[in-house]
């Protein structure tokens, strides 16, 4: 090997492993499990409040479409009960 084929291994095994090491520091540490602790953030009371009637707003939509269920429900064993000809 000649002296300028070694320099040049030299730095590209060389920044190979400068550009990998960090990378492969990260990856040990996210399976080993240690994740960094992200911020704790409070919301504002203005968003508790919307969070709050949207949750209204659900359970109310929710309890109508049970309600428009069994009504249809209802029509349909109405239905299927029916004699036939419609006597």
């Amino acid at each position: 090997m000649s002296g300028e084929e070694a320099v040049l291994a030299f730095f590209v095994f060389g920044g190979g492993f400068w550009v990998l090491a960090p990378l492969a520091k990260a990856m040990s540490k996210r399976i080993a499990g240690e994740v960094p602790s992200a911020k704790v953030v409070e919301p504002d009371e203005s968003v508790l409040i919307e969070l709050q009637q949207l949750r209204g707003d659900v359970s109310e939509l929710a309890e109508r479409v049970d309600f428009a269920e069994r009504l249809l429900a209802k029509d349909r064993e109405a239905a299927r009960l029916a004699p036939p000809g419609g006597r």
